[in-house]
């Protein structure tokens, strides 16, 4: 069993807080970090302008090449689910740098896949590979740092994941502009190749061997069993898979929603998203702030609150009044703004529940947030698109179900989860 680490530097350890000279090393670590969780995003949207071509190069259908998203999440799960226990027997840095290496060797096979059925399968490994720094930079975080600083470090990782799927569509048209979809692959490439240095040279192990689970495979697992038994821990785990099918929901539904029905162009809609993604980050920042300050469980519940009160705005809103621009676009808002802040708190609460093993906490952090985000994206198309009421009650649906593992599993009065110094 990996026991409650002590920090690598004693006074950082005794105060809890990361000391003026270490500050730049943390930074430079959380850039890295930061990186390598954004690859997933960016390897997710990077090539969604591209489908239209990618079906006529490969001689498929639409739904083929939807199937490459589908494999992708996929991966990306699995690969968290096992990547994260594994690593707290075998340490972080062996796997971040494999992960890498195998993120930029299939991304080389997407680039030249031949056929529908070669890229589909290539997709799935290297969202496997990506899951890699996902997981684990979440478990370096763990390991490495204590005290009122973690909450601070979620929020940085957040707000990057927040960037990261504004920015891939942008970068992948202009990849496009210029060249074929197989060049979007190449730019992904690239990006693991700067991320394999960047880890090699700055990202040192962080969870030294006398602190590894010495359990083995089995021992490992069991202890993700131990965190799944943990009411506290599932209640935030759950509250974080439900807010990011919320989430993914806004994500695949919006555009349809505000091109289709509100007739905005594509232009348009780009801004809509990015002003949106701007309260992610914000959120994000103002929760970097408050958490020195104000109990985690407090922030969460506040940040589900807002997140709640803007779907159900929506959803009224489409009853009483009808489809409206400004309604929608305002209750989104509000709506992820809440989420931006309740991504870090939940996990802050959740790392720090499952301490004692940082990677399956990791792990099923994770594979809940994408498994829950990878279903509940088809269902607006599912339920129909004669108007914006599917998106907003499915929603709405998920943000109450993640009220009620609130109140029931979290319990945020009793305060579990809490960082020290609150």
């Amino acid at each position: 069993m990996v026991s409650n680490p002590p920090d690598q530097d004693a006074a950082e350890h005794a105060t809890g807080r990361v000391a003026p000279a270490g500050r730049a090393r943390a930074g430079v670590l959380l850039l890295v970090l930061g990186s390598l969780t954004a690859v997933a995003p960016l390897a997710i949207d990077m090539y969604v302008p591209g489908f239209p071509a990618m079906g006529s190069a490969l001689h498929t259908s639409g739904s083929a090449v939807q199937l490459t998203m589908t494999a992708f999440l996929a991966g990306l799960v699995a690969g968290q689910v096992v990547i994260g226990p594994v690593s707290d027997g075998l340490g972080r840095r062996p796997l971040l740098i494999g992960g890498t290496a195998a993120f930029i060797a299939c991304s080389v096979g997407c680039a030249l896949a031949p056929s529908i059925g070669v890229l589909i399968g290539a997709r799935f490994l290297q969202g496997v590979a990506a899951a890699a720094g996902m997981v684990l930079a979440r478990a370096v975080i763990t390991d490495r740092f204590h005290g009122p600083d973690i909450p601070r470090y979620f929020a940085v990782l957040s707000q990057i994941l927040g960037v990261a799927p504004v920015a891939a569509p942008v970068l992948g048209g202009a990849i496009l502009s210029v060249s074929t979809w197989r060049a979007v692959f190449a730019a992904l490439c690239a990006v693991g190749v700067l991320l394999l240095a960047g880890v090699l040279a700055k990202v040192p192990e962080s969870l030294p061997p006398e602190r590894r689970d010495t359990g083995g495979l089995g021992g490992t697992f069991r202890a993700m069993g131990r965190l799944a038994r943990d009411r506290a821990f599932m209640g935030n785990v759950l509250v974080l898979g439900l807010a990011s099918a919320a989430l993914f929901t806004y994500i695949s539904g919006s555009s349809f929603v505000f091109e289709r029905i509100h007739g905005v162009s594509a232009g348009v809609y780009s801004l809509i998203f990015a002003v949106n993604a701007v309260g992610i980050l914000t959120a994000g920042a103002a929760f970097g702030r408050l958490a020195r300050r104000v109990r985690l469980n407090t922030l969460l519940t506040c940040a589900l609150s807002v997140s709640s009160a803007g779907a159900l705005a929506q959803v009224l809103a489409v009853a009483l009044i009808g489809e409206s621009f400004a309604a929608t676009w305002i209750t989104l808002f509000v709506t992820v703004w809440g989420v931006g802040m309740l991504v870090p708190a939940t996990m802050s609460l959740a790392q720090n529940l499952g301490r004692a093993a940082p990677g399956a906490a990791s792990a099923l952090l994770g594979g809940l947030q994408f498994g829950f985000g990878a279903l509940a994206a088809p269902l607006v198309g599912l339920f129909g698109e004669s108007g914006s009421a599917p998106m907003a009650v499915i929603m709405l649906v998920a943000l109450a179900l993640a009220l009620l593992a609130l109140a029931v599993l979290v319990r945020p009065r009793r305060g579990h989860g809490e960082v020290g110094g609150h």
